[in-house]
Order: C-alpha cells, then structure tokens, then sequence
C-alpha cells in the first residue's frame, strides 16, 4: 500500500493531499529514512512524522484498503510520541 493512502486510511493525517504534502515537505520518514508519497509500506515497517514539534513514530501492522473509523488505531502501534 502506498504511503500516503496508508497515512489516510490509518486516520494519522486526515486527508490525501495533506499526507503527500508532508512526505514532498520531508517531514514523514519510514525506517529512518525521508519517505516519497508512493513508497510502498510493508508490516512492520516504522513510519515517523513530524507534526511541527511533536514527532509520532508508529510501527505498521496492517495495511488494509478500507476500515472503519474505530477500527483504524488498529492498523498501527505507537511507538513513540512527545
């Protein structure tokens, strides 16, 4: 699953557009590394995001096309958020 549809549907960036303008801004890395909107994720992989000053770092655990919206917390865990 690409990684802006990812961001989308997992509800961590609420639209499309604003989850390719993160990762053209730099501001969205996967496994340590600046992340394009069309990287292909993998479970397990690590995806970190820069929200101004406060940074989420998420592992992946499921890709999923569509979910329900109390049901999107499930496709990642928290790994670290200041």
């Amino acid at each position: 699953m690409r990684l802006d549809k990812y961001l989308k549907v997992s509800r961590l960036i609420k639209r499309r557009t604003v989850a390719q303008e993160a990762c053209d801004g730099g501001r969205v890395l996967v496994n340590g590394r600046e992340a394009k909107p069309g990287l292909q994720l993998k479970e397990g992989d690590t995806v970190t995001i820069g929200f101004g000053g406060h940074p989420l770092t998420v592992r992946v655990l499921s890709l999923k096309e569509t979910v329900r919206k109390e049901e999107a917390d499930t496709m990642y865990e928290v790994i670290e958020q200041e």
